[in-house]
């Protein structure tokens, strides 16, 4: 990440970004940070997530800082006849809208995808919702623990102690952004081809339903559904935690070969041509037993030597960390990874492109920020917004 402004891949791609909450910011981020002019128009209250803390940064959470940042904000109320007469404006000369309203909202206001179409040809339009439009749970709200919940995620995660547990991180929601991000470059792609734009539409459901691998390909080989095996794989041994002298470390062994070097490394050759050891089938047959084998040789070292050690000679390891941890190791700082700019502190985009590279170049916007700046823009002059603000179909900016 660069401290400059840089072009970026997506600069001149201009979005207007309806969604809120996780899902769709996270999206528009991955494209705003890449150079796409992101503009975010929010409800009347605000995107929610605003209220989503504490931690506050002069009243936005955390949660809403996160996601947002090199976004323009408006307010405006699109559920009135002049906001939505802003937003056809706002769409003449976009790229890409991308909503999370429940499916039926904007065909309700005479806006549907059939329409944008027509009136936008080129226009790329993302939907991003829980179940779909359609079939026995079309149009019902969706939740990223609710779909972990209903696409066996959380049947899945967790111990025999446990129990089943709900995944740390809201791993639906995110990528579900992802994936969005994803079907709005494929989109734009074709469109360089058939010079159409298209609807898509990217549900959590089946989100949480693509990412349940190995899950599913195991159900659909074998008919059964996982067991609970907390940190361990289903499939590979050794797979999990292990405590040392000082902190827990996680091992996963991909392949009978790189557990042979293992046992080499560790000073217990034998270890890896033993026959209840030696292959991947063996070694699930007899986890407890490599459990306890290895358990020992690794309570006799120090967590991180024991991992750069392992590291060095290419094989799978590395200490458990706390958040903190993460992002102040040494690995972290040289890659650049946490970017920052006055008060604002964040994770910088993974996409790491060699000429167009990513930037920050603008803060998490405050409510409605750029309100009168993105209005100037389609035309509106200082009276029209004047009227605009009266009648509450736009929103000025203010401490919320």
């Amino acid at each position: 990440m660069t401290p400059q402004f840089a072009p970026g891949a997506m600069a001149g791609l201009r979005v207007i970004d309806l969604t809120r909450v996780l899902g769709g910011p996270y999206c528009t981020q991955i494209l705003a940070d890449h150079g796409a002019d992101v503009i975010k128009v929010e409800p009347p209250a605000g995107d929610e997530v605003r209220d989503w803390g504490p931690p506050f940064h002069e009243e936005d959470a955390a949660y809403f800082v996160g996601i947002n940042r090199n976004k323009r904000s408006i307010g405006m109320d699109l559920a009135s006849v002049g906001g939505r007469a802003i937003l056809m404006r706002m769409l003449e000369g976009a790229d890409v809208l991308i909503e999370n309203f429940k499916p039926g909202t904007l065909e309700k206001w005479g806006i549907g995808s059939d329409v944008l179409q027509e009136k936008f040809p080129k226009l790329v339009h993302c939907r991003i919702c829980g179940f779909g439009a359609d079939g026995p749970r079309g149009g019902n709200p969706g939740y990223d623990a609710i779909i972990q919940a209903m696409t066996g995620m959380i049947a899945a995660t967790g111990s025999p102690e446990s129990g089943p547990m709900r995944i740390g991180v809201p791993l639906v929601d995110i990528t579900t952004g992802l994936y969005a991000a994803i079907g709005i470059l494929m989109a734009l792609s074709e469109r360089q081809k058939s010079g159409k734009g298209q609807f898509l539409e990217v549900t959590l459901y089946e989100t949480g339903l693509a990412i349940m691998h190995p899950h599913t390909a195991n159900y659909f080989m074998h008919g059964k559904p996982p067991s609970l095996t907390g940190n361990e794989h289903p499939n590979l041994v050794p797979y999990a935690i292990f405590p040392t002298r000082t902190d827990d470390i996680f091992i996963g062994v991909g392949n009978d070969g790189t557990f042979r070097k293992l046992c080499k490394e560790i000073g217990k050759p034998d270890l890896g041509t033993d026959p209840r050891f030696a292959r991947n089938k063996d070694r699930i047959a007899n986890r407890e037993a490599l459990r306890t084998e290895l358990g020992a040789v690794f309570s006799l070292h120090e967590a991180e030597p024991l991992c750069n050690r392992l590291l060095a000679a290419g094989l799978p390891a590395g200490p458990v960390q706390k958040i903190d941890q993460a992002l102040t190791n040494p690995h972290t700082i040289y890659r650049g990874d946490v970017i920052e700019k006055d008060w604002y502190k964040g994770v910088a985009s993974p996409i790491r492109l060699d000429r167009t590279r990513p930037s920050l170049r603008s803060l998490p916007p405050k409510f409605s920020q750029h309100a009168r700046e993105v209005l100037a823009e389609f035309g509106y002059s200082d009276g029209d917004i004047d009227g605009l603000v009266e009648k509450g179909v736009v929103c000025e900016e203010r401490k919320r």
